[in-house]
């Protein structure tokens, strides 16, 4: 599934993402995968995450960052050149 980090609180150690589909769910630290805790500010970093838990009390599990793929220039080919 995919999101959008609302925030999260290095010292409290929890946050909240909000889902694609418009539901508020809590993400705990030891939620992200190894290597993916926020350092610094997250806010509207995209996300993707699975939700784990019943209707009562869900949350976000496996949380990683998605990554942003610059698209590559087009070569010019045989311009410019002379």
């Amino acid at each position: 599934m995919r999101g959008q980090m609302l925030w999260f609180n290095e010292t409290k150690d929890h946050g909240f993402i909000m889902t694609d589909e418009g539901e508020r769910l809590a993400v705990a630290g030891d939620g992200f995968k190894p290597g993916e805790r926020p350092q610094g500010r997250c806010a509207h970093r995209e996300v993707t995450f699975v939700i784990m838990g019943s209707n009562g009390s869900r949350e976000a599990r496996d949380v990683t960052f998605v990554t942003d793929v610059v698209p590559r220039k087009p070569r010019m080919r045989g311009r410019g050149r002379g």
